[in-house]
C-alpha cells in the first residue's frame, strides 16, 4: 500500500507542467508550440526569457526532490521513497495533464538524484556542465550524465534499490532523447548559443 500511495503521489506531483504554467504566467507562447516542442526549461529558454526558463528548471527539479522529501517525512521506507521519486520523474515525462506528452526529464531526474544524495546530484550535474562547456550540446551533456548516474549511484551509495531506480530513470531519459541522438549522429543537433 505504501508503494502504491508513493507512486500515485509522486506521479501526480510530477505531472504538474511547470513549463506551461510559467510560460502562461509570463505571457509567453506555449513551449509546445515552438522550438523542439518540448515542455521543459531548455525550450522555454528559446523564448528569450531567462527568468522563465530558470523558474521552469527549478520547478521541474523540485518535483522530483519534493516527492521523495514528503514520502520520507510521512515515514515511508527507502523503497517507497525511491518509488515516489521515480514516479515523479515518469509523471514529468508522461503527464496526464499534457496527454502524456511531457518533457525529457533532465531537471526532474536531477531533483530525484538530489533526493538520494547531494553528492550524487552534484557530480552528475558536474558531468552535464563539463560536457556543455566543451561541446555546447545540451542533449549530449544529458546523455553523458544519464550514462554515468547509475554507476555513480552504486559507487557512492552502494544500495541496489537506489541503483536500479536511477538506472530505470536514466534509461527512460536516454529513450526520450532518441531524436537528439539521431541529430547528433547526423551533425544536425543545435548547440547552445548557436544559430536558430
Amino acid at each position: 500500500m505504501n508503494l502504491l500511495v508513493s507512486a500515485a503521489f509522486g506521479y501526480l506531483l510530477g505531472s504538474v507542467p511547470f513549463a506551461v504554467i510559467v510560460s502562461r504566467a509570463f505571457r509567453l507562447a506555449d513551449p509546445r508550440s515552438f522550438g523542439s516542442g518540448n515542455p521543459g526549461a531548455t525550450n522555454v529558454l528559446r523564448s528569450g526569457n531567462k527568468l522563465a526558463a530558470l523558474l521552469t528548471l527549478l520547478g521541474d527539479a523540485a518535483k522530483g526532490w519534493l516527492a521523495m522529501f514528503i514520502a520520507a517525512a510521512v515515514g515511508a521506507g527507502e523503497t517507497a521513497i525511491a518509488v515516489a521519486g521515480l514516479a515523479a520523474f515518469l509523471g514529468h515525462v508522461f503527464p496526464f495533464t499534457l496527454r502524456f506528452r511531457g518533457g525529457k526529464g533532465v531537471a526532474t531526474a536531477l531533483g530525484v538524484l538530489l533526493g538520494f544524495s547531494g553528492a550524487l546530484a552534484g557530480i552528475t550535474a558536474g558531468i552535464w556542465l563539463t560536457v556543455v562547456v566543451f561541446t555546447r550540446y545540451s542533449s549530449l551533456a544529458a546523455l553523458a550524465a544519464a550514462a554515468a548516474a547509475p554507476m555513480l549511484a552504486w559507487w557512492l551509495l552502494g544500495k541496489m534499490e537506489i541503483t536500479v531506480t536511477v538506472a530505470l530513470m536514466c534509461a527512460v531519459l536516454i529513450y526520450r532523447h532518441k531524436s537528439n541522438i539521431r541529430k547528433l549522429l547526423a551533425g544536425r543537433e543545435g548547440r547552445i548559443g548557436g544559430r536558430k
